[in-house]
């Protein structure tokens, strides 16, 4: 650490030195230059940025704060795409940090095995994501049973079952349909992984997501795998969206192969 009041933040790993870092790759707004540093056979994509604002309490604040975290993210990303735009490498988790250089080579050396795992799993591909929601069912509660006429008692049950067949029958619909679209991805990527379900609060109140999954795809079957995705949206009941977007720095398969 050249100076005690910085940190070193590390936003990727590579094998190799060149090419050089995009000129005027900017990172974290209060850090230093984003550069190259060695740790043995491996470069680290690294910035100074001040400690102070990147302990674990102003971190935890920093990432309270949902427009402070969206910047934080987007910086963060910015600068691993950029890094291995012309050479492989490996995104580290956002605010990846060390005290100093010789704590960051250290940390970084103990993972060396891992990080050359990693490096030939991802060469020469990249990662897309698919994400399929459905429409949600109108809600709407059975009205209450008519007092005094005679199998009304009956008749509101019968109402109560039905609703709750075509609440299980919804089900059981999004499942085959995350289940078809995920293996029609597989057949053509390398790896896939299916993450949990967005909830409502990003999806909102009218739809429901079914799958979010993450696939790695050799960049020489890209246009084959967006070929493949969108017959599996062609295929897909009324009601039913899907959404592909990449491609991307692998970040979902940077740890071990599931």
């Amino acid at each position: 650490m050249t100076d005690a009041a910085t940190a070193v933040c590390v936003f990727a790993v590579r094998r190799g030195r060149g090419p050089a870092l995009p000129a005027g790759l900017t990172g974290h707004s209060d850090g230093g230059e984003v550069r190259l540093m060695a740790a043995g056979d491996l470069w680290a994509v690294v910035q100074e940025v001040p400690a102070a604002g990147y302990d674990d309490a102003a971190l935890r604040a920093r990432c309270a704060d949902p427009a402070e975290l969206e910047r934080l993210a987007r910086t963060h990303h910015a600068v691993v795409s950029a890094a291995a735009a012309e050479w492989r490498a490996v995104p580290l988790p956002l605010a990846t940090l060390y005290h100093d250089e010789h704590g960051a080579r250290r940390g970084l050396l103990a993972h060396a095995d891992r990080f050359d795992a990693v490096l030939r799993r991802v060469a020469e591909h990249a990662e897309w994501a698919v994400k399929v929601h459905r429409e949600a069912a109108p809600s709407v509660s059975p009205a209450p049973p008519p007092s005094g006429r005679p199998g009304g008692g009956r008749d509101y049950l019968d109402r109560v079952r039905a609703r709750q067949r075509a609440q299980q029958s919804g089900h059981e619909t999004a499942l085959r349909i995350a289940d078809q679209v995920d293996g029609a991805a597989r057949e053509v990527a390398a790896e896939g992984v299916r993450r949990p379900l967005h909830g409502k609060e990003v999806t909102g109140e009218k739809r429901s997501q079914v799958l979010n999954g993450a696939y790695l795809v050799p960049l020489a079957k890209a246009t084959a795998f967006e070929e493949r995705i969108a017959r599996e949206r062609a295929a897909l009941p009324e009601g039913c969206t899907l959404e592909l977007a990449g491609p991307w720095v692998p970040y979902s398969f940077t740890g071990e192969p599931a």
